[in-house]
């Protein structure tokens, strides 16, 4: 070996030398690099806040926001009546559903297939567009890839061709298999349609679906989540926080939705069942009572036992989180402890220095002497839903992915996803946070937390602490801290009122003061500022963030300093669209523009797939450019060019006998 080349170069070019064995091989792969950087960038598709709502989600994510019907509306312009173009992406959509509803209401379902199965091809061709044949051939059914092939690359203008063309289409139909075919070609649509999915955070809570979003992203070709405060409290709870475990049980009480701990994550709530019965069995639990059940006829016929479920997780919350804050003076949450407030005579509770009567007076279980210790009942049952949590399968397989797949925030083709906020000063500085013992701020901040966040699973891995994790680590805890603390990245507000909104009656205590990055980053310095904090160009790049609901019927916009700052959270769980006036926002990133999409309420997957009905999508254009995006502008591309150089240099040293072909 020469000096052309460094001792750790020639190390790694022995290595990737066993990969690409010849110059030929060597060569090869650099003409393929290069070509896949000059195709035009692929689409990424940005959601966030979908609080269980698993159908409107999916059903957005299957017609990409709108890009499937504008694809359909390109190709076929005039030549389709609506009701024709409805059909059609109905059956992109879904297209088992759709095939199940054309035999009940078509007797020639010949015609339906050749005509399908033709309409579906051209629309994969379009958007096959972006991708090399080898990725597209690698996505198809072994069964169907070289009959998919064939179809994509015909071409209909040859009389011949189409004679061809068409033979292959009737014998699919004949041999039974056009149904295979077409779900087949319809999830390749799906596949390629979005290359890449961002979840901005909060897939847990309000609705009922997160479970079955989970197991959708689980299977899911490509996606990322930067966590959200409700994934936040899911994931603590799976890792064994007992506040937060509580924590997860009231919010699924209090938004009906306990089928999703005992149907979907085999959580046995009869324990808090029987326990509720035993303490509040003559409690009419008032204030804890559930209004809004919808169609749930179960919760309906238990409402009494489920009020009082509702309050029994409550207090046991309230002491745990207290048990927390006292063990954590650092996290100057001490204005939270309200139970040693109370005076029981009275029936008053003392908060910032005022009295206040109690709604609610009857709190058995709570000892004035001691009131954040659990009795020896709420000790047991905590033990008992804690096992529930450590050994449901489902939740455990979820909880990883969040995990694998997740992160605090991300860095990518020129934009910052963060779910919430980053703390800051009111003179726009950065706030300087102490995170398990750590001072911190900014970026450092960032990843300080997301580092004890994966403690918090995998345990303390720092050297100079043995490997641990167990219910009261100081990782643990600080899961809880971010679900509700007002320096967390994914809160920042001076309290949560939980507590307030249970037991007084009074507006005024139950506000929650939002921290100063709220109204900062609504300026264009500030947004300029955090930009460059992560490295990045103001003038080519944006912030996406969600949680906090855009109220549109306010004349509220989703768009942020001068266009800077992107939130996309328009409510696509039904709670919060009376008060947003939409279903969610969704944020489409292609090689020529990146535009904002706000959708309208879901009717359903049944109605969709029999009627055609879509989500009415309006298109906000943020950046349209007449220069195209290529791969090699993104994170990708870069990666895609290093790959390259390094190869280059194998070549170099193939030709210049520095190594020696394995021919």
């Amino acid at each position: 070996m020469t000096n052309d080349f460094s001792l750790h170069e020639q190390k790694y070019l022995h290595l990737l030398s066993k990969q690409f064995p010849t110059a030929a091989s060597a060569a090869t792969e650099i003409i393929n690099l290069r070509a896949i950087m000059s195709l035009p960038k692929a689409t990424e598709h940005f959601v966030s806040d979908l609080h269980g709502a698993d159908q409107a989600f999916m059903h957005v994510v299957k017609n990409a926001s709108g890009v499937i019907r504008r694809k359909v509306d390109d190709i076929y312009a005039d030549t389709l009546p609506e009701e024709e173009k409805r059909a059609l992406c109905a059956m992109i959509y879904y297209p088992e559903e759709r095939l199940e509803y054309c035999h009940k209401t078509h007797a020639n379902t010949y015609e339906i297939y050749k005509t399908r199965l033709m309409q579906v091809t051209e629309v994969a061709r379009a958007v096959t567009v972006k991708y090399t044949r080898s990725k597209v051939r690698t996505l198809l059914p072994k069964e169907f890839a070289y009959i998919i092939e064939e179809l994509l690359h015909e071409s209909k203008a040859e009389p011949d061709r189409q004679m061809y063309y068409n033979a292959i289409i009737e014998s699919i139909i004949e041999t039974g298999k056009a149904e295979d075919l077409l779900k087949a070609i319809c999830h390749l649509i799906h596949h390629l349609v979005i290359d890449s999915l961002h979840i901005v955070g909060d897939i847990f809570d309000r609705g009922p679906g997160a479970a079955h979003i989970m197991d959708y992203l689980c299977n899911y070709h490509d996606f990322d989540i930067q966590w959200g405060n409700h994934d936040i409290e899911w994931m603590g709870a799976a890792a064994g926080n007992w506040a937060l475990i509580a924590t997860v049980i009231r919010v699924s009480i209090r938004y009906a939705n306990i089928e999703t701990l005992e149907e979907d994550y085999s959580i046995n709530l009869l324990p808090l069942a029987t326990f509720a019965l035993n303490t509040y069995g003559s409690d009419p639990c008032e204030r804890f009572q559930i209004n809004d059940f919808e169609d749930n006829s179960r919760m309906k016929r238990s409402a009494s036992l489920i009020a009082k479920m509702h309050k029994a997780i409550s207090i046991i919350q309230f002491k745990l989180e207290g048990q927390t804050i006292l063990r954590h003076p650092e996290y100057q949450m001490q204005d939270r402890l309200l139970l040693d407030k109370i005076n029981f005579e009275k029936g008053t509770i003392l908060i910032n220095g005022k009295e206040y009567p109690l709604s609610d007076k009857h709190l058995p279980t709570v000892n004035p002497e001691n009131p954040y210790e659990l009795s020896q009942e709420e000790t047991e049952l905590m033990s008992s839903l804690v096992h529930s949590f450590h050994h449901s399968e489902r939740l455990q397989k979820h909880l990883k992915c969040l995990y694998q797949r997740g992160s605090l925030f991300l860095v990518k083709n020129n934009c910052l996803l963060y779910h919430a906020a980053i703390p800051m000063n009111a003179d726009g500085s950065f706030t300087e946070v102490d995170v398990c013992g750590q001072k911190v701020s900014g970026k450092a901040l960032m990843e300080r937390v997301e580092r004890i966040i994966r403690d918090a699973y995998y345990g303390d891995t720092s050297p100079e602490t043995p490997k641990q994790k167990h219910e009261f680590s100081p990782a643990l805890d600080y899961m809880w801290y971010l679900w509700c603390g007002p320096l967390s990245p994914l809160y920042n507000k001076d309290k949560m009122t939980t507590f307030e909104r249970y037991f007084t009656p009074f507006e005024e205590l139950e506000k929650e003061q939002k921290g100063a990055y709220y109204t900062l980053a609504n300026n264009r310095e500030t947004c300029e500022f955090i930009l460059h904090e992560f490295g990045l160009n103001p003038e080519v790049s944006k912030i996406i963030n969600g949680h906090i609901p855009v109220h549109t019927l306010k004349g509220e916009s989703p768009m942020r300093a001068d266009g800077l700052r992107l939130v996309i959270d328009g409510g696509f769980s039904k709670p919060y669209q009376a008060k947003t006036g939409i279903a969610g926002y969704t944020l489409i990133y292609n090689s020529h523009r990146m535009e904002l999409v706000a959708h309208s309420p879901f009717q359903g997957r049944e109605e969709s797939a029999r009627t055609g009905a879509d989500i009415q999508n309006t298109t906000l254009l943020l950046d349209f450019s007449n220069r195209r995006l290529h791969v090699k502008d993104t994170n990708r591309g870069k990666a895609l060019a290093a790959q390259v150089e390094d190869l280059q240099k194998l070549l170099y040293a193939y030709q210049h006998g520095i190594l020696k072909e394995n021919i």
